[in-house]
């Protein structure tokens, strides 16, 4: 039985605006963090310059639990890339996040025998810290029972 791997946090080149800043600052204290306009409180997912609801600029962080359900996901089990081989199988998912007005965070389920992800599954944040680029990756492997 195949177990989903973790794919290498240094392996993508992280890209920090000053919209996303504080998103990435938590997670290397390991906090996952939604942005919330802070004029209507609308959710907002990854965080963006305007509110899609009121244009507002302005942004409220709130922390989240770290748990979530699995929306969607799919199994690679082919490298796209050579330095990839090392880390399959892995699994891409869609999370919808707790207590997040329905956004959803897509990261990777892991920790967790392949044909065990299904969709509904619960699924809580774990980290995987990225030392080159001072933050830390969120996945999320199955609640524990």
């Amino acid at each position: 039985m195949a177990i989903a791997r973790r794919p290498p946090p240094d392996l993508f080149k992280l890209a920090v605006n000053q919209w996303t800043q504080p998103f990435w600052q938590a997670t290397k204290e390991h906090r996952l963090l939604l942005a919330r306009c802070a004029d209507c409180g609308h959710a907002r997912m990854p965080p963006t310059p305007f509110c899609p609801q009121c244009q507002s600029q302005r942004i409220a962080w709130t922390a989240l639990s770290g748990l979530g359900t699995v929306y969607s996901y799919t199994v690679v089990t082919r490298a796209i890339l050579p330095d990839m081989d090392a880390y399959l199988p892995y699994v891409p998912a869609v999370i919808t996040l707790d207590g997040a007005d329905g956004m959803r965070l897509i990261s990777n389920v892991v920790d967790i025998e392949v044909q065990a992800i299904t969709v509904g599954l619960r699924v809580q944040v774990v980290w995987d810290d990225a030392p080159s680029q001072a933050v830390a990756v969120p996945r999320f492997a199955p609640v524990a029972a």
